[in-house]
């Protein structure tokens, strides 16, 4: 079998992610191909889009946000990813049961003994009026009874088993739960939500405000299949192969946050291809799918924090050294050299600045600079272009 080795495997990287030549391509399709941009920083998408896509202009994404054609949704990962309405509608009842098991992970005291339907119908009665909330604002009006709505029907929609409550009896449904935890269980996993504009919008500032996935889209997700089998799952292998392959299933896993893909994998074994990485670990991808020459030249590129080219892989070798693989996880927006993390920027009064993480050669110093000037432009819609490097490490 082949041996794949760490550079062979980032050429492929960059090939699937158009960070090694920008794309051509309408916004809307680059969305759709990268599977989504991680998105719970509001504006890191537009960099992220900006070093794949040629001549990218941002107010196309924020016009594709406004028109619903692609929406900002809790996800792969339980975070907040920007997919196209169509994926979010097809992957988000695949996700249903790991989001649910990831926010009770997290607030295991504060929900234990909840009653997961009756919480998800009483937020459900909430949200029926159709106006968009805050998780905070749900949350309350949950614990409060459902306000706007009359107490009246909020009893009626939760009483599902006919007997009869006191309003004190509602009322200690959710004690123990504070609205952060019950908040966050409604909108990142009992409801379909999306998240709204103006948050998301490119320059916009705006808090979280949130509305039925169903509600906001017109269109209903799609359900489990009846036979169970897993359509989807299978579909999320040749998609996350296509993006991000070769790769290993718990690279696969590590996206998406899904234990239960290897009957998904197993039904579409014969369509894949098989290598080996150094490590031995066995790699999956698409026959046909670009996997360029380990000498091919990289490029520059300025990566957005939390971006999936390197969040997107349990083993981040093929990008990233394992002393710094820490970055990513923590936020950091990095830079590219020669296809690896080897540096971090900021913006710091309108000057791009970029720390190396270790010594430039003098070819690298000069295209980390005329790249961050591009940014500097870009990020204030051509008004400067002023980057500074600091000191290389000693």
């Amino acid at each position: 079998m082949t041996v794949l080795g760490a550079r062979a495997l980032n050429r492929a990287t960059l090939a699937r992610q158009s960070l090694l030549d920008r794309a051509d391509v309408p916004v809307l399709d680059a969305v759709a191909h990268l599977c989504g941009l991680q998105a719970q920083e509001p504006q890191e998408p537009f960099v992220g889009l900006w070093s794949r896509l040629r001549a990218f202009d941002p107010a196309a994404l924020s016009d594709l946000l406004i028109r619903r054609k692609v929406v900002r949704t809790p996800l792969m990962r339980r975070t907040v990813h920007l997919v196209t309405a169509d994926d979010a509608l097809a992957w988000r009842a695949r996700h249903a049961t790991m989001l649910r098991q990831r926010v009770l992970g997290t607030y295991r005291r504060e929900l234990a003994g909840i009653d997961l339907d009756e919480l998800a119908a009483a937020g459900r009665a909430v949200m029926a009026d159709g106006q968009p909330r805050s998780m905070t604002e749900l949350a309350r009006a949950v614990i409060d009874d459902g306000q706007p709505r009359s107490t009246s029907e909020l009893a009626g929609a939760v009483m599902g088993d006919g007997e009869p409550r006191s309003m004190s009896e509602l009322d200690g449904r959710w004690s123990g739960a504070g609205p952060r935890a019950l908040g966050e269980l409604l909108v990142a996993a009992l409801l379909p939500m999306a998240q709204l504009p103006p948050r998301g919008l490119w320059r916009a500032k705006a808090g979280a405000r949130y509305a039925l996935l169903s509600s906001w889209l017109g269109r209903e997700i799609g359900p489990p299949a009846p036979d169970g089998s897993d359509p989807v799952g299978q579909a999320l292998v040749r998609r996350y192969l296509a993006a991000f392959g070769p790769a290993a299933s718990a690279d696969l896993r590590a996206w998406c946050g899904l234990a239960g893909l290897p009957a998904a994998v197993a039904a579409i074994r014969e369509e894949l291809v098989s290598f080996r990485d150094e490590r031995g670990r066995e790699l999956l991808d698409l026959p046909d799918a670009p996997r360029p020459d380990p000498d091919t030249p990289a490029p520059v590129r300025f990566l957005p924090a939390f971006d999936n080219a390197i969040l997107g892989y349990h083993d981040r070798v093929r990008i990233i050294d394992d002393a710094h693989r820490g970055l990513s996880v923590a936020g950091a927006r990095v830079v590219l050299v020669d296809g690896r993390v080897a540096a971090t920027w900021i913006v710091e009064a309108g000057t791009v600045v970029v720390t190396p993480l270790r010594r430039f050669a003098r070819g690298d110093r000069d295209a980390v600079a005329e790249q961050g000037r591009a940014l500097a432009s870009f990020l204030s819609d051509g008004d400067g272009d002023r980057v500074r490097i600091t000191a290389s490490p000693g």
